[in-house]
């Protein structure tokens, strides 16, 4: 036992060595973990786990750790497939039928687990100088920033900790470096292991802290990721949300290969994505509102196809300033409100986005005239530059926006007849796919089947969407077998996002006969926060509300006749920001609505991913550290604390204090402590008469106040040199007069 603990601390310089490469193995396999399959990610993490354990605790000759490792990599890779039902033994198979499956069925994961295990153990053989940790944590950190930069991943966390690893490997190698020239100091050193540790942890601390507090500046240049796709003419910041199909049986996780933002191919929706929250605009307006971008009608069953913008429907020009023609609502009821939009970026759309049903352009760009401004009245989309002649997207424009007023119970009691006999929707609004799966119908009459009216039956949809699926943006499409999207959200995978919701509200309706078409924009953002000052408040200097890229959403519209169309919400956690006529709106108090707004999802997610933060390791790594600097400040002030006692007078003199005059300083501390206890010091006493007359009426303090007295005395009239260790005299001797004073006579 003894020689098996000799040889693990003979050898504690490659143990850490492989914690290093095990901490930074970690980082490539959280940035693996979205693109492997879960096996794949499982078996390499328990196989680099159990050869680090071999290779720590088990220190035998190299080629008996070898066998034992390889024997390990089989069975946890065996046991792992075995788990995940890769691999699964039947009893009437015979020996050699089950070695020749099990070796179709585990080959490709034991490739993956031995090329962890090789490169684990040939890291820590050749890296094993200061040259070599700085050019492999340097490789690390250069492939962790190009794929940072060149894909959507962010990587941030991942150098962060690999910076951390390579900051503790320099510090063993120089431990050990240390211990091979200088063997008699190394011995020294062991016998204040503590004081080895204490200053690694302040050191580690103290760059832990400047990492986190470091101020949060945007780049000067643009990122190369950014530039390049901005050089391709599609803006990072304008990306797809809804690409990444994930087709029938492909795949067995969840696809997250694309990050949020007004998407630019709706014919193939679902898949998985990340939230970007880089701005795109800002809206000012003193109603917070849905940005309307673009309209789809036709269904495929996999998205929406109609994506051709110029030969969906008649487009007409229009002079700015003037109001747009809209679709004749004669009961519908609406409020105006006055938007300016500001882009934030070098995004580029194939629209200008309003709020709900837009009624006017009032300029672009500051100009008042229309240069390549389309207008479709049945989809109510305002298109920009549709024979790409025009070439930069305005950064600035001003419109009007038609709030509808919801007359909820008069919609309520109005019948198909009576909403429908008379005005008729587009039957392209009605339109579903030949193949449209029958159980999706047989689901909407089933939730229906109570409600009567068209308003009814969309409402009983709407809540049956938002409190039956979770929301998420990375559904596990594993589940999915089903062709249709719709069918394939509600039967199978039964989680997702916006686009899922929408589409399912929209068709769902229309099988049941209720025009419906999908709309796509972004939800109102989040708003700046309310100025201290009442007067600015009341001067409506807080209607400004910033949007980025993780607002880009999607939702239904359902048309009811003379009332026009009306925006439904069927994504969790979304509210559409409608005033119906039950409500007064002038009463309403902007700052108790305010107060309390609805999360979306995305800052939702936000949220969580800051408690998840907070309540997880990185939260305890910065308390830690924080508690480490704390500690090391108390110290450093009660080492100093003599030096601290005279700063006052250090600073009034200009120069420090002789050890007599310290003396002097102590001498009147201790008698303002004596008078604080009632004994004061008359004008016309010596300090000695002042003792001798304390020393009678406090006995029990009466040696303490001679020797107090004799070293004044010393320091103010005797030629003896006075030195440092005297004036601490005065301090010892002043702490022990307080215990006798406490003390009852």
């Amino acid at each position: 036992m003894s020689r098996w603990w000799n040889q693990i601390k003979s050898s504690w310089h490659r143990s850490l060595a492989l914690l290093w490469l095990t901490i930074i193995a970690l980082q490539w396999l959280s940035y693996t973990e979205p693109v492997w399959l879960a096996q794949t990610s499982s078996s390499v993490l328990l196989v680099v786990a159990v050869v680090v354990g071999v290779e720590v605790l088990l220190p035998v000759k190299l080629l008996y750790r070898l066998l034992i490792e390889a024997a390990a990599l089989v069975y946890i890779v065996y046991r792992t497939t075995n788990y995940y039902g890769i691999y699964l033994a039947y009893p009437a198979e015979t020996i050699s039928e089950r070695l020749g499956n099990a070796g179709s069925q585990l080959l490709p994961y034991l490739y993956f687990a031995a090329a962890a295990w090789v490169l684990l153990l040939l890291c820590s053989w050749w890296v094993s100088t200061k040259a070599r940790i700085l050019l492999f944590i340097g490789m690390n950190i250069a492939a962790f920033a190009a794929l940072d930069s060149f894909t959507d991943s962010i990587l941030w966390q991942e150098v962060a900790w690999t910076v951390f690893a390579g900051m503790g490997w320099l510090v063993s190698q120089h431990l050990r470096s240390f211990q091979l020239h200088y063997p008699r100091g190394w011995n020294r050193l062991l016998k204040y292991p503590l004081k080895i540790a204490v200053n690694i942890a302040i050191v580690f601390s103290l760059v832990i802290m400047i990492g986190v507090n470091m101020p949060d500046v945007r780049p000067t240049l643009t990122d190369p990721y950014t530039a390049w796709q901005e050089w391709n003419g599609n803006g990072k910041s304008s990306g797809t949300r809804t690409t990444g199909v994930a087709l029938p049986g492909a795949g067995t996780g969840n696809s997250v290969n694309t990050t949020s933002g007004y998407s630019m191919d709706d014919s193939n929706l679902g898949g998985g994505f990340n939230f970007d929250y880089t701005p795109v605009m800002t809206v000012t307006s003193d109603s917070r509102t849905y940005m309307r971008g673009e309209t789809r009608s036709v269904y495929s069953g996999n998205g929406w196809s109609d994506d051709d913008r110029i030969t969906r429907g008649p487009l007409e020009r229009f002079d700015i300033g003037e109001p747009l023609n809209t679709a004749a609502a004669p009961k519908r009821q609406t409020e105006t409100i006055k938007l300016q939009i500001k882009l934030l970026g070098a995004n580029y759309y194939p629209v200008l986005f309003g709020g709900y049903a837009i009624s006017g352009v009032q300029s672009v760009d500051g100009k008042n005239q229309n240069n390549g401004i389309y207008w479709r009245e049945r989809d109510s989309e305002l298109l920009w530059d549709i024979d790409g002649r025009n070439g930069g997207y305005p950064q600035e424009y001003e419109l009007t926006s038609e709030v509808p007023i919801v007359p909820v119970q008069a919609l309520s009691a109005a019948t198909f007849e009576e909403l429908y006999g008379n005005a008729p929707a587009d039957g392209t609004f009605l339109q579903l796919p030949g193949n449209f799966p029958d159980r999706v119908k047989v689901l909407a009459e089933e939730i229906t089947a109570e409600a009567e009216t068209p308003y009814e039956k969309v409402m009983l949809l709407q809540q049956y969407l938002q409190q039956t699926f979770p929301y998420t943006n990375e559904p596990d499409l594993s589940r999915r077998t089903s062709d249709d999207l719709v069918e394939s959200f509600l039967f199978e995978i039964m989680e997702g996002y916006c686009d899922y919701y929408s589409t399912a509200l929209v068709t769902m309706a229309r099988s049941l006969d209720i025009p419906a078409r999908w709309v796509k924009g972004y939800a109102p953002g989040e708003q700046a926060e309310l100025p201290g000052n009442l007067e600015l408040r009341e001067q409506g200097l807080n209607n400004s509300y910033t949007i980025t890229n993780a607002d880009a959403h999607s939702w239904a519209e359902i048309y009811f006749g003379d009332y026009g169309w009306v925006p439904i919400e069927a994504t969790p956690g979304f509210s559409v920001p409608l005033l119906t006529a039950d409500e007064a709106a002038p009463e309403e108090d902007p700052a108790e609505e305010e107060a309390e707004p609805t999360p979306t999802p995305e800052q939702a997610a936000t949220a969580a991913e800051a408690e998840s933060e907070g309540g997880g390791f990185g939260f305890w790594l910065v308390l830690a550290a924080s508690l480490v600097l704390l500690a090391w400040l108390g110290f450093l002030l009660w080492q100093q604390r003599f030096n601290l006692r005279f700063l006052l007078r250090r600073v009034r003199y200009g120069r420090p204090l002789s050890p007599d005059q310290k003396m002097v300083a102590e001498t009147e501390r201790w008698v303002k402590y004596m008078r604080r206890r009632g004994m004061l010091k008359e004008e016309h006493e010596t300090l000695r008469e002042a003792v001798e007359r304390w020393s009678r009426e406090k006995p029990a303090a009466a040696a303490s106040l001679h020797a107090l007295l004799a070293l004044f005395e010393q320091a103010e009239y005797s030629p003896d040199v006075i030195e440092d260790k005297d004036w601490r005299k005065v301090y010892t001797e002043a702490l022990r007069l307080r215990q006798h004073m406490k003390a009852r006579k």
